[in-house]
């Protein structure tokens, strides 16, 4: 009987470990089952379907930890009776991501908590497109004085009671959660956080070297974007930034949009940290006319806050991954790695973020002369195709 196998030939692949010319990818079904040289494959094998993607090249289906909406999407309207997240996840897909964490800045309490259990009850399902695996809380513990476009009203002081009612609404799918080290509690927020599996993310801080440090020994290992939200890097004074930038345990999110970080801090970050603990994400919203009026969006893909605060991108990852290429001097597969395996590690997606055999068949084909993508796999199913060139 025939099997239900697709061949994937490419120029290259970047798995991302290594780089495989003239690559060939197997997958059966939803598995990636082998990959080598393209000439290793048989091509008369009875049912098998070969798709050639000349002049393009194969990575791992990006991961976008940090995203709050695009395509027509927001995270914070997740209770608007015509929210659909399945355009996110077809947007995303088109993009190159097959997998995401929907996230949400800080709300008021009750809203927060309803929001929560709302995204809580939509990852849950399956939609054609990136797949919403978990929830990522941005906020609502965090410093006032760094809550940089976030409504200052909603946010709070660590409290355990909300913490556990967030924790409770999220029913086990929140997998991040933004704090300030500095503020009262945050040990114990750190342990009540690891017991339920959500990882303790540092930012939007003003913490000194001594309280990040006892968070780190406490357990938290990931700073949410490195540089925003967090003090600027000193020559005298230590902070919470040259501190996760140093030390070689913590993961750094990077928002490489051009904007938010200058490229020169892109290429220090490269050199500095160790290339395993970079997340590149794109801390995109969506923007349209019915966005709050607090925000003005430029004709760079940001949007502002009308005092000039940036408050995200609508700019997709892979503009990161372009951009990270560019502005770093990582070798082709190190940089992809931080779309791919990088955050699939971090998060402890064990099936995701590579190419190899036994993996979950999340795959991205990027055009060799635009970079833009011409085909995106997920879960062994093709979610996105680029239109045919005339």
């Amino acid at each position: 009987m025939p099997k239900n196998r697709t061949l994937f030939l490419t120029d290259y692949c970047l798995t991302p470990h290594i780089n495989i010319p003239n690559a060939g990818i197997l997958c059966e079904e939803k598995k990636i089952i082998a990959v080598g040289g393209a000439s290793a494959f048989s091509l008369d094998e009875p049912g098998l379907h070969v798709i050639d993607l000349t002049d393009a090249y194969a990575t791992p289906g990006f991961i976008d930890s940090h995203i709050h909406g695009g395509g027509g999407y927001n995270t914070g309207n997740a209770l608007d009776p015509d929210a659909d997240i399945a355009v996110l996840c077809r947007y995303l897909a088109s993009h190159g991501v097959t997998t995401f964490l929907p996230s949400l800045v800080s709300y008021p309490r009750d809203k927060m908590i309803a929001l929560t259990a709302k995204l809580a009850e939509l990852v849950e399902k399956s939609y054609p497109g990136a797949d919403p695996c978990a929830i990522n809380l941005e906020g609502p513990f965090i410093n006032i004085r760094k809550c940089g476009s976030q409504d200052a009203s909603a946010v709070s002081p660590i409290d355990m009671g909300y913490a556990r009612e967030l924790i409770a609404a999220g029913n086990g799918r929140i997998k991040l959660l933004t704090f300030a080290p500095e503020l009262k509690d945050s040990d114990k927020l750190i342990e009540l956080l690891l017991e339920n599996g959500v990882i303790p993310s540092m930012g939007h801080s003003m913490a000194g070297p001594e309280e990040v440090l006892r968070a780190i020994d406490a357990g938290a290992r990931r700073c949410t974007h490195l540089y925003n939200g967090l003090p600027p890097l000193h020559h005298r004074i230590s902070s919470i930034t040259d501190v996760v930038l140093t030390h070689n345990d913590i993961s750094v999110e990077l928002i490489v949009d051009g904007a938010h970080i200058d490229p020169r801090m892109v290429d220090i970050t490269a050199r500095v940290k160790p290339n395993d603990k970079i997340i590149g994400i794109s801390n995109a919203i969506d923007f349209d006319s019915s966005f709050s009026s607090r925000f003005i969006k430029k004709d760079d893909g940001l949007v502002y806050t009308g005092n000039g605060v940036i408050a995200g991108t609508t700019l997709p990852l892979e503009t990161g991954w372009a951009h990270l290429k560019n502005y770093s001097r990582m070798p082709e597969n190190l940089a992809s790695a931080c779309f791919t395996s990088n955050p699939a590690e971090d998060l402890g997606l064990i099936t995701r973020g590579e190419i190899r055999p036994g993996k979950r068949a999340d795959i991205t084909f990027f055009d060799l002369e635009t970079n833009n993508v011409r085909m995106a796999v997920s879960n062994g199913v093709i979610v996105y195709k680029a239109p045919e060139q005339s």
